[in-house]
């Protein structure tokens, strides 16, 4: 029987290996293509994958089957959840791989694109430019079509050149920029605040005006610390939550 094939990451020694290698893998479970097979590769095979132990593997499998996107049965295996609940909890370790699984595993429909004049409240983040480029999607839960988010990326003009609009209906903007563009990011800052749903948001979401939304801003850095893009994305409030674990 054919087995899914996951994504690789280049793992950092200074993050949890076990929460790094989940969280690649449930981007790879929430990115993959209907026609993917629902078997995953043995413990052994997996760990290989990613360069681990199969103590460091088991760990991070339990995480995902905790989380409900796998099943593991006795000499059968281990298989995707085909019914698996998208935009469920995603727990951030500061794992760039984090990022991309949580936005990960939803139909995305490109509303619009083009460039636009750096407003007051994105000059902080690009000071010499005058104008960035804009792309604005919509989500949706790909088994039950219902609008889950929509998202504004701020990108450089100059990374915007080498975007392929195909690309951003398969992936999430870091994963375009790291993967496909080649860029290095360094680092994300997230910023999580409760907002009311003005009448564009509660229009693309389906719901009602003044409803409780999530408004997350993540910044994405390259390597010189300059902002390579500004993801603006309003979650409903009612199918998310974000969590934060900080090791002491």
């Amino acid at each position: 029987m054919t087995s899914f094939a996951p994504d690789s990451i280049v793992l950092n020694r200074k993050l949890p290996l076990w929460y790094q290698v989940s969280q690649s893998l449930r981007a790879s479970i929430l990115g993959r293509s209907p026609e993917d097979p629902l078997r995953l590769p043995t413990e052994e095979q997996l760990a290989g994958h990613y360069g681990v132990s199969v103590l460091t593997m088991r760990q991070a499998l339990k995480e995902l089957e905790d989380e409900g996107l796998i099943t593991r049965h006795r000499r059968r295996g281990t298989f995707i959840e085909p019914s698996a609940r998208r935009g469920a909890p995603v727990r951030l370790l500061g794992s760039v791989d984090a990022i991309v699984a949580q936005q990960s595993g939803m139909t995305t429909q490109l509303l619009g694109h083009g460039t636009a004049p750096v407003s007051a409240e994105l000059a902080e983040y690009f000071p010499e430019l005058a104008e960035v480029a804009t792309y604005h999607r919509l989500r949706s839960d790909e088994k039950t079509g219902e609008p889950t988010n929509h998202a504004r990326n701020y990108v450089r003009p100059e990374l915007a050149e080498r975007i392929d609009l195909d690309d951003l209906a398969r992936w999430p903007m870091t994963k375009v920029l790291r993967d496909v563009v080649g860029m290095r990011i360094s680092r994300i800052t997230d910023t999580v605040e409760a907002r009311l749903a003005d009448p564009e948001t509660a229009r693309l979401l389906e719901v009602p005006l003044l409803s409780p939304i999530l408004r997350y801003t993540g910044v994405a850095h390259g390597e010189s610390g300059q902002v390579l893009d500004v993801a603006v994305i309003h979650y409903r409030g009612d199918r998310f939550s974000f969590t934060v674990t900080l090791d002491a």
